[in-house]
């Protein structure tokens, strides 16, 4: 069971947007760090375990060419193994900042010139694996950064041309030095999901069809991608073969969020039907297949839920944000 707890304040609300929150823990400064997107800004702050916001800092999306201020669509930490940097995607280009967002080591500008004059330009899925950050672009291109240990000699290293619809979310997951182990899963609008093997050159492992509706989230977790899909489905597969293990009617409109605990096999749902779902992953001993139970359902309500994270490894907390929902949402267990 959870309960909710002290909200942290908002200075506005939080964009409608697909996995709109991201979340650092520090336990060892006792402190969490939580970015959100509001139109051309990102709101971070840290906060105490009671949830006394102690800091705010607001970060806002380079300009580049173009008179509007273009809006940025997703802020996400990515833990490196000796370095943590802040990513913040936008509809021009793509910035790498420190972890509290004081200084900007990296710029990345979109190149729109193969864009049709209707299409929208903006990049949009986030995620971290061994020494690379990899970020989905509107065309499907998967753009992957390798990243030096310190400073800012930031280069391109590597296009993923796979996609032909745009990015939505892309989920990484330490592979432990096996070889031909899955560790990246990328989700497009059309429902596609392709699975990697990251290295000095990423390989394709695996392409999973689409059935007709988005995928807007996905995650990665001992060698199963969970998949939440616009027809509020989540289905798991596994990465090395693309085989569905499970598929789970679990909400009554479009999964906007997942997230997992890592520790303890916690999957967490959000839709917008306003319903926040937990569910316990495990492997059966016996036949090795993914078994799911589910732990816990939480009703946010009058709520566009548009994110949602734990925030803690081990899963005993998770915080959610909403659509013209100046706070964030707090629940632990009890």
């Amino acid at each position: 069971m959870f309960r909710r707890e002290r909200c942290i304040s908002l200075r506005g609300s939080a964009a409608a947007l697909c996995n709109n929150l991201s979340v650092l823990p520090l336990p060892e400064r006792n402190l969490t760090h939580f970015g959100v997107v509001h139109g051309p800004s990102a709101q971070l702050l840290s906060a105490s375990p009671e949830g006394v916001s102690l800091a705010q800092r607001q970060l806002h999306a380079k300009e580049g060419a173009g008179v509007s201020p273009p809006l940025i669509t997703q802020v996400h930490w990515c833990v490196l193994p000796f370095r943590v940097l802040l990513v913040l995607t936008s509809h021009r280009g793509i910035q790498m900042y420190e972890s509290d967002g004081s200084v900007m080591v990296f710029w990345h500008a979109l190149d729109s010139g193969h864009a049709s004059p209707v299409q929208a330009v903006f990049a949009r899925g986030i995620a971290a694996i061994g020494h690379f950050i990899c970020v989905g672009t509107w065309s499907g291109l998967v753009l992957v950064f390798d990243i030096p240990a310190k400073g800012p000699n930031i280069i391109l290293s590597e296009e993923l041309a796979e996609h032909q619809t745009p990015i939505t979310d892309i989920a990484t997951e330490t592979a432990q030095g096996q070889d031909c182990v899955a560790d990246m899963v990328t989700a497009d609008d059309s429902g596609l999901l392709c699975v990697w093997r990251s290295g000095p050159e990423f390989k394709l492992l695996t392409r999973i069809p689409g059935f007709g509706v988005p995928c807007p989230s996905v995650q990665l977790w001992q060698g199963t991608v969970a998949a939440g899909y616009g027809n509020g489905q989540v289905r798991l597969y596994e990465a090395s073969t693309g085989m569905l293990h499970i598929q789970i009617n679990a909400h009554a409109r479009a999964i906007c969020a997942l997230d997992l605990a890592p520790e303890v096999g916690k999957l967490l749902s959000a839709a917008e039907d306003t319903f926040v779902h937990i569910w316990k992953l495990s492997r059966n001993p016996d036949s090795g297949s993914t078994e799911v139970e589910h732990c816990h359902g939480e009703c946010v309500t009058d709520t566009q839920v548009c994110g949602a994270r734990f925030c803690d490894p081990s899963g005993s907390s998770f915080a959610v944000t909403g659509y013209d929902l100046a706070e964030i949402l707090r629940f632990s267990s009890v």
